[in-house]
Parts: structure tokens; C-alpha cells; sequence
């Protein structure tokens, strides 16, 4: 653990390390963008393209299983490449796949195009996370972390609402030219300024990429790790897609109201984010990982079983509890990073990835059999039932999680591989 008394203040990053930073957090910004706008645009879709609510949520869902399996896909080719070189790949992939989705005019050719952009752009984030594992040491993992995963909130404030706005002005495919149209160009900036990152290859074997696939994904000490994953992809993906509907119906928070609630909670999060990253590397990891876990427990198991509620009161716990949720990721994330093996980083990245996408795409389908809404105007019933599994998920990854740091202090795989600077 580092010292405290020099964890207190921020890190001082050099100018390049602030870069790929605030780099890295525009990539997974235009990602979660991406996948968050195809909900919001969905009446307007559905409508245009003259396809059912159950096309759509096929076109919503086939993102995350495209990505999951692009994952698994790739896991044994990840660390045979400069790393530079693997995310301008998917990026560009990405870009192409969101331009697709501009031009879809039929929802076949929309189909295709989540699907493309979900193989390119749910790698991403698992190359991003080993970019930084290579270029942070673990004492300063958490700051990087909490300040690269305010993207998620970031997209929520700024990304969904502009969105929103294109659409309404030019069309549901303005939004999707426009984040091609930024992603090209900061596509050339990493082109052009990101260094190579290939120390990883002076430890690579002549394993072929499918045997590395098997033996990252079958070595007793990631399995750990990997089962982590799949409850912490629980939480959030049975909550949120009944999010807004269980506060217009059971709280009676009106529609227009409800961009106030989600606005005012990105902005906290994106706040708190770096904060909480820095706690992270000052108190610890795993002990920010408890405290997160047991205060969300709390505001999970609170806020599902309320009824009619104030504003300000829905506004306050939903931001206590988004902040819960982001020193829970923050922190796990630090800790996954400084699991695997130089050699092995890559690929458990892209199978860690995978196993989020594919989990979160049960965890929703799950929810969606445990919640039942009689009309479409109907409060949500055995919403309490569904936070109990939630808190009852985050309490198993607290052992788990205690496996992982103990993995992790027991290895050198904290150390970054080369240094930005």
C-alpha cells in the first residue's frame, strides 16, 4: 500500500500521461455514447423505420452479444500486437460500424450495423484497460480509473442530451454522423501522438492464439477474477433498464421532470470519479471496494422499496447511490488491472470484457422476469424482490474481491510495463 502522506494529493502526471488519459476517456465516451443514444431514439426509430418494440430491442441487444463475442474473438490475439496498433484497429472499426448506423435507412441494414460496430467497438475498452495497466503503476491505477470511467457520466450529461437534440433538429441519424464525424478526428490525434506500446512483446511465447485463449481463460488464479466480473455486471444491468420506468410509475417523478434526476446525478458522478479514484490509491483499493459495496447495498435495498417520492429526495438518493456504484467500479477495476500477467494482460482484458457484456445482456433479461407491470402505465411489481438479488450479488463479490487483491498483492503484475512520458 502506498504511503499516505504522499497518496493525499493528486499525482502529478506528466503532460503525455495526461494525454493518453483524457485520450482514453474520449474513446470509451464515444463507445458508451454510441450504445446509450439507440434507447432514447428508440420512439423515433421505431416509428421511421416501421419496426415492433421487439425488432428494436433486437437491435439494442445485438450490440452487447456482438461485443461479447468479439471479445472471446480476439482474447487470443491480443497481446501479439503493439497495442497502439490494436486500438487505432477497432477504433477505425468502431468508426465505420457508427457511420453504418447513420446510413441504415431499413432495420435489416441497422441490424447489420449495431452488429459491426458492436465487434469493433466492444474491444475498446478491454485494449484501453490494458493501455493503462501497461503505462500506470498500481498506486496511481485508481486515479486514472476513476478519471477514464467518468466517461460513463459524461455520456449520460452530455452525450445523451446532445444527441437528443441532432435528432430532433436533423433526424435520429444525425447523432451517429456526429460521433463518427469526432471519433475520426481524434482517431488521427492518436494516430499521431499515442507512442507505441509493445514491452508485453518481449514476453510473448509461440503459443497459438487459441491455446492462449484457453490457457488465460482456464488459469486457476483469473477464474477468480473472471467470476468477479459476472456479479459486478449484475448490478447495474438489472437496475437500469427499468431505471426510469420504475420513478415515473412508482415514484411519481413526471417525464419531465426525469432529465433533471439524470443530469444532476452525471454531474455528481463525474465529479466524484477522479475524488474516488485518488481515495483508491490512498486508503486502498480493496477497503474503498467494501465501503462502496456495503453503502450501495444500502441504497439499493432503500430505493426499491420506495413509493410516491419528492424530487429532491429521488435526485439525492440516486446520486448517493450512482456514487456508491462508481467507487465499487473504480476501485474493481484498479484491482482487475493489476491481476494478470504481462504476458496475459491482453487477452484477460478481452475476456473480462466479454464476460461484462454478455453477463449485463442476462443480468437484463433476468430482471426483466423478476419485474412485472400490468399496463404500460402500471407501477413495477417485485421491484423490492429485484433489489434483494442485487444487494444479494454485490454481498458475493465481496469475497471474491478479497481473492483478487490477495492475487494481486502476491504479484509483480501491479508494475506497469513501460512508463509514459
Amino acid at each position: 500500500m502506498p504511503d499516505p502522506s504522499n497518496a493525499a494529493a493528486p499525482h502529478k502526471f506528466t503532460r503525455y500521461q495526461s494525454f493518453v488519459v483524457y485520450m482514453l476517456a474520449f474513446l470509451q465516451f464515444a463507445v458508451i455514447v454510441d450504445f446509450m443514444i439507440l434507447s432514447p431514439l428508440g420512439a423515433i426509430l421505431i416509428g421511421d423505420l416501421h419496426i415492433s418494440t421487439a425488432q428494436f430491442g433486437m437491435v439494442v441487444s445485438a450490440y452487447a452479444f456482438s461485443a461479447g463475442i468479439a471479445g472471446l474473438l480476439t482474447a487470443g490475439f491480443a497481446d501479439r500486437f503493439d497495442r497502439k496498433k490494436l486500438l487505432l484497429f477497432f477504433f477505425t472499426g468502431f468508426i465505420v460500424g457508427t457511420l453504418l448506423c447513420g446510413m441504415a435507412t431499413s432495420y435489416e441494414f441497422l441490424l447489420f450495423a449495431r452488429i459491426f460496430t458492436g465487434l469493433f467497438g466492444g474491444v475498446i475498452g478491454s485494449v484501453s484497460f490494458a493501455i493503462i495497466a501497461d503505462l500506470f503503476p498500481m498506486n496511481v491505477r485508481g486515479q486514472v480509473m476513476g478519471t477514464v470511467q467518468t466517461s460513463f457520466s459524461a455520456a449520460q450529461v452530455l452525450g445523451i442530451p446532445i444527441g437528443l437534440i441532432l435528432s430532433n433538429h436533423w433526424g435520429w441519424h444525425m447523432p451517429f454522423f456526429a460521433i463518427a464525424g469526432i471519433g475520426a478526428v481524434v482517431g488521427i490525434f492518436v494516430f499521431v501522438k499515442l507512442r507505441p506500446i509493445d514491452a508485453h512483446l518481449k514476453h510473448q511465447t509461440n503459443k497459438h492464439p487459441l491455446k492462449h485463449l484457453w490457457a488465460t481463460a482456464s488459469k486457476p488464479r483469473y477464474l477468480v477474477g473472471f467470476a468477479s466480473t459476472i456479479l459486478l455486471a449484475t448490478g447495474g444491468f438489472m437496475l437500469m433498464p427499468f431505471g426510469s420506468a420504475f420513478s415515473v410509475n412508482n415514484l411519481g417523478i413526471s417525464l419531465d421532470n426525469l432529465p433533471v434526476v439524470y443530469v444532476s446525478t452525471g454531474l455528481c458522478s463525474m465529479i466524484a470519479g477522479p475524488y474516488l479514484g485518488r481515495l483508491s490509491d490512498r486508503i486502498g483499493k480493496f477497503p474503498l471496494f467494501v465501503i462502496g459495496t456495503l453503502s450501495c447495498m444500502a441504497m439499493v435495498l432503500w430505493f426499491t422499496r420506495l413509493g410516491i417520492t419528492p424530487l429532491w429526495v429521488v435526485v439525492t438518493i440516486n446520486i448517493l447511490l450512482f456514487i456508491t456504484i462508481n467507487a465499487r467500479m473504480v476501485s474493481a477495476s484498479a484491482l482487475a488491472s493489476g491481476g494478470p500477467e504481462l504476458r496475459d494482460r491482453g487477452a484477460y482484458m478481452s475476456i473480462n470484457s466479454s464476460i461484462q457484456q454478455i453477463s449485463g445482456g442476462v443480468a437484463a433479461w433476468i430482471a426483466g422476469t423478476i419485474v412485472y407491470q400490468a399496463t404500460p402505465h402500471a407501477p413495477l411489481e417485485h421491484y423490492p424482490m429485484l433489489g434483494i438479488v442485487v444487494a444479494t450479488a454485490m454481498l458475493i463479490t465481496l469475497p471474491l474481491m478479497w481473492n483478487v487483491n490477495r492475487m494481486v498483492e502476491d504479484s509483480p503484475a501491479g508494475t506497469p510495463a513501460q512508463q509514459g512520458h
